[in-house]
């Protein structure tokens, strides 16, 4: 069972450690084609903390790297909008032309019907990849201020040898204080291509899983299905039975957790999840033919709510319900991030979907 500090010994209910992007978003359009784009921020880690603190009211701080320029403040200025905490962000200073560090970009396309949402990553040599174990004092974050909650994962973990050594020490020291350590199998193709593929990935999964006590994602990530799996359904059952392997070749971990989809198009899916907790399966209800506007950073905001309800002391039941919950209004707005609100995630829970407010 999880023990979650006390919100009065810690200035931070949650921090992220990860890359953040700025999201260049043609709106209804194609990046081939555009001619102008919305800018957002977004990262797989960084969406959650942001998530918990929007939508949950949760005091959240993120640790990243900017280069100090016009593309680095506008993102600096995005990231404080959403209320994330920018106390432990490691500038880098900024050589003129982006040659040795830059700031990430995300060109991302929603998708609409049988054409499936396209993202086009420009984040090599990124601030975030360069940060090297060392550079930030974990122990003044985790012991002198206090956190009751770190989440990081796989798309951090990709970006650079560096990247996972950072993680590997941050968890390690975030278990010593006490924090809660969870983690996002997210696998980005991409990203791992240069670097040893799945094969690579599935390798760094399992030896950061030895020091989470969350894991949120697919088990075929920690190598426990092959790799022909990947993209496939899989029925409840047995994605519960893959689970319950990874819980017995980590036994540190006491909560796993997952969305399950079942997908009819980029603009339809069937939304749900299951988690592993407290001896046994809690699976959320189902939310059948969910519309979708953009699903990007759907799984991130499911795993904000998950968090949300173990902070809040809810339980692993309501836990879920609330990701699902969560998740499924993210992907109904524009952007990476969740515009929703705790009153909304609690109608959607009760079964309230779609009726128009007055």
């Amino acid at each position: 069972m999880l023990k979650i500090k006390a919100a009065s010994e810690c200035r931070y209910d949650v921090l992220s450690l990860g890359d953040v992007m700025l999201r260049l978003d043609p709106g209804e359009g194609r990046i081939r084609t555009a001619r102008q784009f919305r800018v957002w921020e977004g990262g797989g880690e960084y969406n959650v903390a942001r998530g918990l603190r929007r939508c949950f009211s949760q005091r959240a701080a993120v640790v990243t790297g900017i280069v100090k320029n016009e593309t680095g403040l506008l993102l600096e200025d995005l990231i404080m909008q959403g209320g994330v905490d920018t106390s432990f962000v490691k500038w880098f200073d900024y050589d003129g032309i982006g040659l040795a560090v830059r700031n990430s970009l995300n060109f991302t396309e929603r998708g609409f019907g049988v054409r499936g949402a396209v993202g086009c990553s420009d984040r090599g040599h990124s601030a975030t990849s360069k940060i090297k174990p060392g550079d930030i004092d974990w122990d003044y974050i985790f012991g002198e201020c206090g956190v009751r909650w770190f989440h990081t994962g796989g798309i951090y973990a990709a970006l650079s040898d560096e990247s996972y050594q950072v993680i590997g020490e941050a968890m390690a020291t975030a278990r010593k204080y006490g924090t809660v350590v969870s983690y996002d199998l997210n696998y980005r193709e991409s990203l791992w291509k240069s670097r040893g593929g799945l094969a690579q990935c599935q390798q760094v999964n399992r030896e950061l899983a030895a020091l989470a006590d969350v894991m949120i994602g697919f088990p075929v990530f920690l190598g426990l299905e092959p790799e022909d799996k990947v993209a496939t359904d899989l029925d409840t059952d047995a994605f519960e039975k893959l689970i319950g392997e990874a819980a017995e070749l980590f036994p540190n971990l006491k909560v796993f957790a997952s969305t399950l989809r079942h997908v009819s198009s980029a603009s339809s899916v069937d939304w749900s999840a299951t988690c592993w907790a407290e001896g046994g399966f809690h699976r959320s209800d189902c939310i059948r033919d969910l519309n979708i506007l953009d699903r990007v950073g759907g799984g991130d905001s499911f795993a904000a709510g998950l968090i949300y309800g173990f902070l809040a002391g809810k339980g692993a039941a309501a836990a879920v319900n609330y990701g699902i919950a969560h998740g499924a209004l993210a992907m109904t707005t524009p952007g990476d991030n969740s515009m929703a609100s705790l009153s909304e995630v609690e109608k959607v829970m009760s079964g309230c979907r779609g009726r128009t407010q007055r």
